[in-house]
């Protein structure tokens, strides 16, 4: 006798991730021959500490807080006070014009993006991505019941690629994702990109008469360097969704807390909204983490010290063309994409580990020919990895 399961879901519980598989290989060979020996780039874990005000906050309210009050249930959408001060800070940084009724606080950005696909989405429907992409994308869109449209990367620059944009866009499109900066690539969306990409889902909504939302996926908003500017995507677009994550501007990413912001200009804004909580609602994401929505109000006006993230980024920008890498300069995150030193960056990726260098193809990303390195680790790491690197690189020399 053999129960009758979903073989979609028991495939992705089976099917393990290659990130993570290279995270528990590390974990496997520090215990075999030292975690010093073990150059280990493969997950994004902030490695710089949460800003004081995280820990100081925390132990505030729980010790001067009514206990039951503060493990309580908030309405399900979020603290009205702790939406109110998000909806305070983004209006001030970004000129905007939200209430706390425009903001809906979920489980981290995973969450918010689950949340808005399964509002949005009808059978059919088609969400459009760009590569390189973070690879749970696919995952939330079909689990939204709709069919991922991948866009292939411009990988000169990692920008909007317009042409297969346009030809791409059909009448069943529902949203395209934008994720700026990006993961894998750390490319920014320069002002220029966005109000083009703004001035062709309007044209194409108004050619089949029905919104394309536009979903901004932002943990990375404040991770930039040398002056970059993130801009505002709702300030271009109407019909854009914000999908906001704490985790890594506050080094808190097992703590799970970020927010939507579905603005007022969106059409059908109040349905929209009503749509988000009701997929909140059948997907179990309500009643965020009620003393982190606190420390999180609290703290929303500061970062982690992401310096340690410029000055790993200049290392390996450096490092890696010296060795002749291909690389397009991250604006911001704490990855780089360096091409491969083969067409076939799987092997590649295997090659490096023969060096105990652990760093993960680009084909998952939807980029084949590339890696990704994730350098949110102490900087002495990349500083006794760079000789490492140029051994791997001889290797293609022979």
């Amino acid at each position: 006798m053999q129960a009758q399961l979903p073989q979609r879901m028991v495939g992705l519980g089976t099917q393990r991730s290659v990130i993570r598989e290279l995270f528990e290989f590390g974990k496997l060979r520090a215990a075999q021959i030292g975690a010093e020996n073990v150059f280990d780039f493969s997950i994004g874990n902030p490695s710089v500490p949460a800003p004081d005000c995280v820990n100081e906050t925390a132990v505030d309210l729980l010790q001067n807080t009514d206990s039951v009050l503060l493990h309580g249930y908030t309405s399900a959408q979020g603290d009205l006070g702790v939406r109110t001060r998000f909806a305070d800070s983004i209006n001030r940084r970004f000129g905007a014009k939200i209430g706390p009724n425009n903001l809906y606080i979920t489980v981290g950005a995973a969450a918010s993006l689950c949340c808005c696909l399964g509002g949005l989405c009808c059978p059919e429907d088609e969400v459009i991505v760009f590569a390189p992409y973070f690879p749970e994308y696919k995952v939330f869109i079909e689990g939204a019941g709709a069919k991922m449209v991948l866009i292939p990367a411009d990988i000169e620059a990692f920008q909007i690629d317009f042409e297969a944009l346009e030809r791409s866009i059909t009448p069943h499109t529902k949203a395209v994702i934008v994720n700026s900066p990006n993961n894998p690539s750390g490319a920014v969306y320069s002002e220029q990109t966005v109000r083009k990409l703004a001035d062709l889902l309007e044209t194409k909504s108004q050619e089949y008469h029905h919104p394309i939302f536009l979903i901004s996926d932002e943990p990375y908003r404040e991770i930039v360097f040398g002056g970059v500017t993130v801009p505002y995507l709702p300030a271009f677009y109407k019909d854009t969704l914000v999908c906001y994550s704490f985790s890594k501007s506050l080094s808190l990413p097992g703590e799970r807390l970020g927010y939507i912001i579905v603005p007022d200009e969106v059409t059908d804004s109040e349905l929209v909204y009503a749509a988000i909580c009701g997929a909140g609602r059948s997907l179990g994401y309500v009643n965020a983490p009620s003393l982190f929505q606190r420390v999180c109000a609290a703290c929303c006006d500061v970062t982690a010290d992401i310096t340690v993230y410029e000055t790993n980024r200049n290392l390996l920008v450096k490092g890696l063309r010296d060795m002749g890498f291909t690389v397009v300069e991250p604006g911001g995150t704490f990855y780089i994409f360096p091409r491969t030193l083969e067409a076939d960056d799987v092997a590649f990726c295997e090659r490096a580990k023969q060096y105990d260098l652990l760093i993960v193809p680009g084909t998952g990303f939807g980029c084949p020919g590339h890696t990704r390195i994730s350098y949110c680790v102490p900087t002495e790491r990349i500083e006794r990895a760079l000789p490492v690197f140029e051994k791997l690189a001889q290797s293609y020399r022979k």
